[in-house]
């Protein structure tokens, strides 16, 4: 970066800080902020923008300030520490803006996916006939390895609100997301070649991947930002399963029990009476749920 973006930058910081009072806190930001502008800059600067423009576009993407620097200001008068940040400028203050490698390795498997459901779709419905089985199974698994990579990479990375995933357990979603695409891809291979075994693959492969994610839900440590957390506790809420966790363990056990029953029905009617009828099972299955969803999240109130 030149002398003169960095220096229209100090400037900018320094004209914006001039009313606040100078403490830990409020040079940590000051430098923070100094330090993401740079960054930035760099960024623009190397996809040919002109010094200038880039340093002007940096300062405003980062937006208005001011509510952030008054919380500072109204503080540190009184106390020597920052005044506790509102819900908007702690959103802008611990944003985290997504890296441009994974926005591009997502955007490639994103129309990886989008291709491989198009041709498995065009297959089910009889539209087009491509008439390889080999074919439709390496689509269908091209398909649910860009689901998995989606999932696996999303979760490592670190958002505004959450902290990242580890890696080992990304991984693990990121498989049990891939065994998943692969029984809906088995499944969209049965319409249109209609093989048996491929139908019973699907669904033992999405029961396995049910299971996958039953177990890696209730095993998920919390990966909430403190300043998201203090943001909920002022909110007040009326959401059952946030004031009742017994009642959330309950409805997540029902809803195992409803779709597994749900595939075990399908997968029978499947063989016995045919897909013309089988696919009403799934059906009957999202009414009970959603019903028994509606209970237990607006129960009855007992007269005292």
């Amino acid at each position: 970066m030149s002398t003169a973006d960095t220096s229209s930058i100090h400037r900018y910081l320094d004209d914006a800080f001039a009313g606040v009072p100078v403490t830990p806190e409020s040079q940590d930001l000051k430098e923070e902020l100094r330090g993401n502008l740079a960054v930035r800059v760099s960024e623009l600067l190397a996809r040919g923008m002109d010094a200038p423009a880039a340093a002007a576009t940096a300062v405003e993407e980062l937006g208005d300030i001011r509510p952030l620097l008054d919380s500072l200001a109204g503080g540190g008068a009184a106390t020597g520490k920052p005044a506790p940040l509102n819900h908007a400028t702690a959103a802008a203050h611990y944003r985290v803006r997504p890296k441009p490698g994974f926005v591009v390795r997502t955007v490639v498997l994103c129309l990886v996916l989008l291709a491989g459901a198009i041709i498995l779709t065009l297959d089910a419905v009889h539209a087009v006939s491509w008439e390889s089985t080999t074919l439709m199974l390496a689509v269908a698994l091209g398909v649910a390895l860009s689901v998995g990579l989606i999932v696996a990479d999303s979760l490592q990375q670190e958002t505004t609100q959450h902290y990242p995933v580890r890696r080992g357990r990304a991984v693990l979603f990121g498989a049990a997301a891939t065994l998943g695409a692969l029984g809906l891809g088995l499944t969209a291979v049965f319409l249109g070649d209609l093989q048996l075994w491929l139908l019973i693959a699907g669904v033992a492969l999405a029961l396995a991947a049910l299971v996958g994610f039953v177990w890696l839900g209730v095993t998920q440590t919390n990966r909430t930002k403190p300043w998201v957390l203090t943001m909920y506790r002022d909110i007040e809420t009326v959401d059952r399963f946030t004031e009742d966790p017994v009642a959330a363990a309950r409805f997540g056990l029902y809803t195992v029990i409803i779709w597994t029953l749900v595939l075990a029905a399908f997968v029978v009617l499947s063989i016995t009476i045919g897909f013309a009828w089988s696919w009403l099972a799934i059906v009957l299955g999202i009414v009970v749920f959603m019903f028994v969803l509606a209970r237990m999240l607006f129960p009855e109130k007992k007269d005292k």
